[in-house]
């Protein structure tokens, strides 16, 4: 890796900073407490090419790698959109990954040009509330018939289903009981959602409020053949592709949101005075906040490492894994820090860094909890006998 700043990479955290100038804090403060997905800003991400970014050229997309779009996510965390400005456009940077290597010719000129320029939303159907993480344990069905699958079926936190056009959706095509390994069986369907036979039911949930999640129900959904990605039966090998970048990003975008809980706990701590003197003068405030700058600085690095690794065709499971864990942990610290900081204000609205704070606690948890990578890097890393 070389750390020579790159004119590339410093144009485009330039680029996203400016659009993202446009939708301040309050903005976001708005979106959320009135559950309304951020349309105005969405559309100024799609007109600066931002969602497309790694889409290929050939598709309209600007044909970059993750460690540029790690960059955009975190700085649009960092400018205090944290993860509502994040999610409502990382599954379409991300995840139509498995689209762009496998999927049809057909497919490809079909489907990835409206989502690069944002007029496509897709949603991501994977969990299940009966398997949680054990994904090899879904029970959604798709049964052929002739040209088409019939879906049957219930997956839980699939974001922006209620204004997505499209769901990426991991079925079974075999039952689990009937393949010699659970791996086996898994197909990607990309499924028309808006359609009757799919009852979409948003989920209430703490934080990141402007972009709904929720639970959505497939009674006798039609899919068409052509909107398979790839071979049937190798939907869970397609879906490991995407694992990776998911995990970079999301690491990107915990170190956004802790960016953006440290500098506001910084000038709270250089304006507010109390007993004659800047509360940010009290070791008592400023080492937690210096320790939380060298938790997010070590975190940043490890995201590089692994988005420069991914980018190269290199092995990076391990870093992937750990940079969503270390800065998972080192965001939420920080945006701790911050409400710690600011007192009491630290819970009022108006100061932001309660958002923060709701909006960090779920990096612990989504897309894989701080537990699984820990049961990953045992098995994998350190060739402990698997626990689980």
């Amino acid at each position: 890796m070389d750390f020579t700043p790159n004119e590339d990479h410093e144009a485009i955290r330039e680029g996203v900073q400016r659009v993202c100038a446009d939708f301040p804090d309050s903005y976001w403060r708005e979106m959320d407490d009135g559950h309304e997905f951020p349309w105005e800003y969405y559309k100024a991400m799609a007109d600066g090419g931002w969602i497309g970014i790694a889409i290929p050229e050939q598709y309209g997309g600007g044909g970059q790698g993750i460690s540029e779009a790690a960059i955009v996510v975190e700085e649009v965390a960092a400018s205090g959109a944290a993860m509502n400005g994040c999610t409502a456009i990382h599954l379409s940077i991300f995840g139509m990954n498995p689209v762009v290597k496998y999927g049809s010719d057909e497919m490809r000129q079909k489907y990835l040009p409206a989502t690069a320029d944002g007029s496509l939303q897709v949603a991501f159907g994977v969990t299940e509330p009966d398997a949680g993480t054990d994904t090899l344990s879904i029970t959604t069905r798709a049964t052929r018939d002739g040209e088409q699958y019939i879906v049957n079926g219930r997956k839980v936190w699939t974001s922006k289903a209620t204004y997505c056009d499209k769901c990426l959706l991991l079925v079974r095509t075999t039952p689990k009981d009937e393949v010699k390994r659970g791996v086996e069986g898994m197909t990607l369907l990309l499924a028309d959602i808006q359609r009757p036979e799919v009852e979409i039911t948003p989920i209430p949930k703490a934080g990141r409020n402007a972009v709904v999640s929720c639970e959505v129900v497939y009674d006798d959904l039609p899919v068409p053949v052509t909107d398979r990605v790839g071979e049937e039966g190798m939907g869970f090998r397609y879906l490991l592709e995407g694992l990776n970048p998911e995990r970079i990003l999301v690491a990107a975008e915990a170190v956004g949101i802790g960016k953006a809980a440290l500098r506001k706990a910084v000038q709270y701590g250089q304006d507010r005075v109390v007993f004659g003197r800047p509360i940010g003068q009290n070791q008592g405030l400023s080492f937690p906040l210096a320790e939380c700058h060298a938790r997010l600085h070590a975190a940043e690095l490890v995201v590089s490492e692994a988005a420069w690794r991914y980018d190269n065709g290199l092995p990076c499971g391990e870093q992937a894994n750990l940079a969503k864990w270390l800065a998972a942990d080192a965001g939420y610290q920080t945006a701790d820090q911050a409400v710690q900081t600011h007192g009491g204000m630290g819970y009022a609205k108006e100061y932001d860094v309660e958002r923060y704070w709701r909006e960090a606690r779920v990096m612990k948890l989504a897309p894989i909890s701080q537990e699984m990578v820990m049961n990953y890097v045992a098995e994998h890393v350190l060739r402990l006998p698997r626990s689980y």
